[in-house]
């Protein structure tokens, strides 16, 4: 059975102008004469302030899918979301959104300050084109969802703005749409609620409904997009979710590591399991191996080589491991000279999105004579945990005991164990 496209970017161009204020007469009529000459031909040229924010952007996004888009600040995502949102006109393109769109952006916006939260629920609702019996009908599992029952009738004035975001998610979250535009809102409230937004909108995927999520957040990506672009004015990369964040985090750090490559180049960098496997997902506690191939280019001698493992989502340095160029068992190295290194490390790390770092550093300069990074991507994947970036392979056992005690070892039969 064919797909079907909820959402279709054909091609989408939008520009804007920099400080389009006019501060005298003389500024004011070229400029409406301008607007009035070029109405309805937009053009492809840009004036002395105009920027393209966006530039030939195609995508769709199909029934029960998710697409993330990811990028630096500044690239135009917020700005493709308001195209898709119709509250932004393209310059030149077209944007098909087939159905009921939902757009999740900045959700406590709508709220009145001076009305209850329960006022607010039926005022955010209508802007969101919900029906009043529809409202009635979904208040209480709004409240629920929210968290703020012994507040629903305070002035949301008096909301902290967790609770307010909280608030206007889970007026969001109830609505039954076909396409489901987001913004960085499961960034709101604390862990649990983020958890409970995750499971709802994965319901919405189940339910056959497009998402299309904008986020910083590398993780959040990685757990609820199929596919991913990375979007930087014009579309850079397009594909699997690993893939497109490789490439963000490549182009972030490249005009960081730009001219550092020096005496020693690193070629190549594999990520294996122990038996040679490539692999790009992994459990916790996966024996893996970071093979890494070196070349020389000019002499160069006390060096040490270094291997750091990052989280993706917020670069958190999570291993830093260094071996100096005598423990390998080199004195000198010569120009021509070619060697590959093996690093073997344990995955002990929770959930979530990370990449290596490689770099060999030259001891008596202080400085890096070559820097992969991101080397190597890595996304693992488990359910236990919820928090924290160390793997303790935590497992809770039931004992049934007879005594008021805490039962000891081999006081009691353990009747199952889970973890």
């Amino acid at each position: 059975m064919a797909r079907h496209a909820r959402v279709v970017v054909d091609h989408v161009w939008k520009k804007f102008r920099g400080g389009e204020r006019q501060d005298s007469l003389r500024d004011l009529i070229p400029a409406i004469t301008s607007r009035m000459l070029g109405r309805g031909k937009p053009s492809a040229e840009l004036g002395e302030r105009d920027f393209w924010a966006l530039q030939d952007v195609a995508f769709e996004v199909y029934d029960g899918e998710a697409l993330g888009i990811i990028g630096p600040n500044g690239a135009g995502k917020s700005t493709m979301l308001k195209v898709l949102n119709r509250i932004l006109r393209p310059t030149r393109g077209r944007v098909i959104v087939r159905g009921r769109a939902a757009a999740l952006i900045e959700v406590a916006a709508g709220f009145h300050p001076d009305l209850t939260g329960r006022e607010n629920v039926f005022l955010q609702g209508a802007i969101m084109g919900m029906r009043r019996e529809e409202m009635r009908r979904k208040l209480d599992s709004i409240i629920d969802f929210a968290g703020v029952e012994r507040f629903i009738d305070t002035p949301v004035k008096r909301y902290s703005n967790g609770m307010n975001a909280r608030l206007g998610f889970a007026i969001a979250a109830h609505l039954e749409p076909d396409v489901l535009l987001i913004d960085e809102v499961l960034s709101v409230g604390d862990m649990a609620f983020q958890e409970k937004c995750v499971v709802r909108m994965k319901e919405f995927k189940r339910n056959g409904v497009a998402i299309v999520f904008i986020s910083h957040n590398m993780q959040a990506v990685s757990d609820l997009c199929d596919r991913a672009i990375h979007l930087k004015s014009s579309v850079r990369a397009e594909g699997s979710v690993s893939d497109v964040i490789g490439s963000y985090l490549l182009t972030a750090q490249t005009s960081a590591d730009s001219g550092i490559e020096q005496e020693i180049s690193i070629t190549r960098v594999d990520l294996q399991t122990l038996d040679g496997v490539t692999v790009l997902d992994a459990p916790p506690g996966t024996p893996l191996r970071v093979w890494v191939d070196y070349r020389v280019n000019a002499p160069i001698e006390d060096v040490h080589f270094g291997l750091i493992l990052q989280r993706s989502t917020d670069a958190l340095v999570v291993y830093d491991a260094g071996f100096h160029g005598h423990e390998l068992g080199f004195e000198r190295f010569e120009p021509g000279q070619t060697f590959r290194i093996a690093y073997d490390v344990t995955a002990n790390v929770t959930r979530g999105q990370y990449h290596f770092h490689c770099h060999v550093f030259h001891n008596a300069t202080s400085r890096f004579v070559a820097r992969a990074n991101p080397a190597a991507h890595l996304r693992v994947d488990e359910v236990r945990t919820y928090a924290g970036i160390a793997d303790l392979d935590a497992r809770a056992t039931v004992y049934h005991s007879t005594s008021n005690s805490h039962p000891s070892s081999g006081a009691a039969n353990a009747v199952a164990t889970f973890g």
